[in-house]
């Protein structure tokens, strides 16, 4: 993984000792909440519901055992003791003291970490695969790129001040784990001629407008994508409306000005911008590439996997759901649910994350990765050592085996936090793993994702969800719609609002409706709700969902 040099470390430590002067000038009445707000924006502190909260960048997910061990010594000294993991890769603290701020970044900044870029006008942390490096269907790992983007991006002095956030996602597999097509741009590994390049997929996005973005170039050679992003950003600066926050996202920019128009004028602007890339980018690149070269493997006997799949079945339960294929035979990826059944999506205590720090140390190679679904990666780690690691997660709370299925919930902090929030996430979330595992059925439902968003924001995906929950106000009572068939893979697609919304105490009643309609519905065990969804239709879903002696009730 990438380390920071001495020029990384100058210039974060400056940022810090920058924004530590903003905070005290704050604190004394200096500056006012107005003058402070855009300051500490520029570093990832937030004003929530309740308290502060900071955002950390986590690039493309990736870090190793002391920056989570540093996590979780943050969350001891500073916060209470957890770290919320988000759909973008980051970590969140909800309760600093403002006059604590200045102390947790330098904390950071002394493991190489910050949280320049996690909010504001500009463009976000890139986030990748949390399989890349190590996934069986991977093209190439994508990081390099990624973490090419991430310098190119920090302090572009031309993209500080956009008209509204932007988001970049990458995958170097033609299986999308990165939801490439809900960022304003999305960059999915393709080969032509047995060369690896980008489809370029720009204008997606979810919020009030959810959009599924489109491909504006087929193929794009790896030496072009620094300055063909450059020329989307550009165009996009120029075009995107800042006359109305609600529109100023490039998905707006895209439906108003039409595909064609857009990619003219990113190719005229690529064609103007190119030669200036004299082939720096490309020596970068190699850079990355020889540091994101693959840990040397080990070679030993796999018997002990085998063995223990026969002998526990709490074993292979977690193995079937919570592994997925290495590009190594002997290895394995671990997927760690931060999901328990009943416990906040997204959270890990202190102790945990040092548990994980611990895993990755001894097991994995030193890596972690935070995926988008709210859950902790161990990317490498060889099949004789999965019982060792079930044991130590399944003795820490972290062995919860439901990786992909309907209690491995997407939740936005909701109510509980956000200022933004019009319904409570987290308890519905709760609510609806908890009645799933009291009735078993979990694990025969199968794959199924849930997303859910306290909000129109759609922080939690809800849109691409194959069941989307939206809580909103509904004349002070909270009011959850449903959306179903939504996708966020390389078959992305917004999911339809299936009718009117239901009470904050009906909605994991209507949920259950769903789900055993599927079970009566599906063809058999293979086929996923999502398949059964598009073979069917929404009509046999809604008909379950709203009773027909309900709606006569109703009437």
């Amino acid at each position: 993984m990438y380390d920071y040099n001495d020029f990384d470390d100058q210039f974060v430590r400056e940022r810090v000792a920058q924004f530590r002067g903003q905070v005290e000038r704050r604190i004394d009445g200096s500056l006012t909440e107005d003058e402070f707000r855009p300051l500490r924006l520029m570093n990832g502190l937030y004003l929530q519901l309740h308290a502060y909260m900071l955002r950390v960048a986590i690039p493309y997910g990736t870090l190793n055992s002391a920056k989570m061990r540093q996590l979780a010594m943050i969350a001891d000294r500073w916060d209470k003791g957890y770290g919320h993991f988000t759909t973008r890769q980051n970590v969140q603290y909800n309760w600093p003291e403002l006059k604590n701020v200045p102390d947790m970044l330098e904390a950071l900044a002394d493991l190489g970490m910050h949280a320049i870029q996690t909010s504001g006008n500009t463009i976000r942390n890139v986030t990748a695969d949390h399989f890349a490096g190590a996934a069986a269907d991977e093209i190439e790992d994508p990081r390099p790129v990624a973490e090419l983007l991430r310098q190119w991006s920090t302090d572009h002095p031309e993209f500080q001040f956009l008209p509204r956030k932007f988001k970049i996602a990458i995958t170097g597999s033609p299986n999308d784990r990165a939801v490439t097509r809900a960022h304003d741009i999305g960059l999915r590994m393709v080969t032509r001629d047995g060369k690896p390049g980008f489809e370029v997929i720009v204008g997606g996005g979810l919020g009030r407008t959810p959009m599924i973005g489109q491909v504006v170039r087929e193929f794009l050679p790896k030496a072009d994508l620094l300055p063909y992003v450059e020329a989307i950003v550009s165009v996009y600066n120029l075009l995107g409306r800042r006359d109305n926050k609600y529109k100023a996202r490039i998905k707006i920019t895209v439906h108003e000005n039409g595909l064609d128009k857009i990619r003219d004028l990113i190719e005229a602007r690529f064609e103007h911008i190119r030669p200036q890339f004299g082939g720096n980018d490309q020596e970068l690149l190699a850079q990355f590439e020889h540091i994101f070269a693959p840990p040397d493997f080990i070679r030993k006997p796999t018997d002990a996997f085998g063995a223990a799949g026969r002998s526990d079945p709490v074993f292979r339960s977690w193995a079937d759901t919570n592994l997925a294929e290495h590009r190594h035979p002997d290895y394995a990826i671990v997927s760690i649910s931060l999901k328990a059944h009943g416990a906040t999506p997204g959270d890990a205590t202190s102790d945990q994350m040092r548990v994980m720090a611990d895993l990755a140390e001894r097991f994995g190679h030193d890596e972690l990765r935070i995926s988008h679904e709210q859950n902790v990666i161990l990317p490498h780690v060889h099949k004789s050592d999965l019982p060792a690691v079930h044991a130590v997660l399944k003795a820490a709370g972290l062995a919860t085996a439901n990786i992909g299925l309907i209690s491995d919930i997407i939740a936005c902090p909701g109510m509980d936090y956000c200022a933004l929030a019009t319904a409570r996430s987290i308890p519905v979330a709760q609510e609806i793993a908890t009645r799933f595992e009291e009735l078993k059925l979990e694990h025969e439902i199968g794959p199924l994702k849930i997303k859910i968003s306290g909000c129109i924001n759609a922080c939690g995906h809800h849109h691409v969800g194959h069941i989307g929950i939206l809580g909103l106000d509904r004349a002070g009572v909270e009011n959850y719609q449903i959306t179903l068939g939504g996708d966020g893979s390389e078959d992305a697609v917004i999911g339809t609002r299936a009718g009117p919304g239901f009470a904050y105490d009906e909605i994991t009643d209507a949920i259950e409706r769903i789900v055993r309609a599927y079970l009566t519905l599906r063809e058999d065990e293979a086929e996923t709700f999502l398949m059964a969804y598009r073979r069917l239709g929404a009509e046999p879903f809604k008909a379950a969902l709203y009773p027909r002696e309900e709606t006569a009730d109703a009437a």
